[in-house]
């Protein structure tokens, strides 16, 4: 595995903040992200993605849009997945 971090949540005040990593090896990105706690929330998820359940090898993660340039970048550069 060679994940690469590209950055985290700058607005984060405590330094434990939601982060993405890209990995090189499989073009996947990596999320940290606030567990969505919310059962309205993820209940309206599955809703509109036609899902009944979350599996449980998932977990249904937020992260802000402050980061979505992150993963806009890494879509602009060579090579990206």
């Amino acid at each position: 595995m060679a994940l690469r971090f590209l950055g985290k949540d700058p607005d984060c005040k405590d330094g434990d903040s939601p982060s993405l990593w890209y990995d090189d090896a499989d073009g996947s990105v990596v999320v940290q992200g606030w567990k969505e706690g919310d059962p309205a929330v993820v209940a309206e998820l599955l809703e509109t993605s036609g899902r009944d359940h979350v599996p449980s090898n998932e977990e249904v993660v937020r992260i802000p849009g402050r980061l979505l340039p992150l993963l806009k970048e890494l879509m602009n550069a060579p090579n990206a997945c």
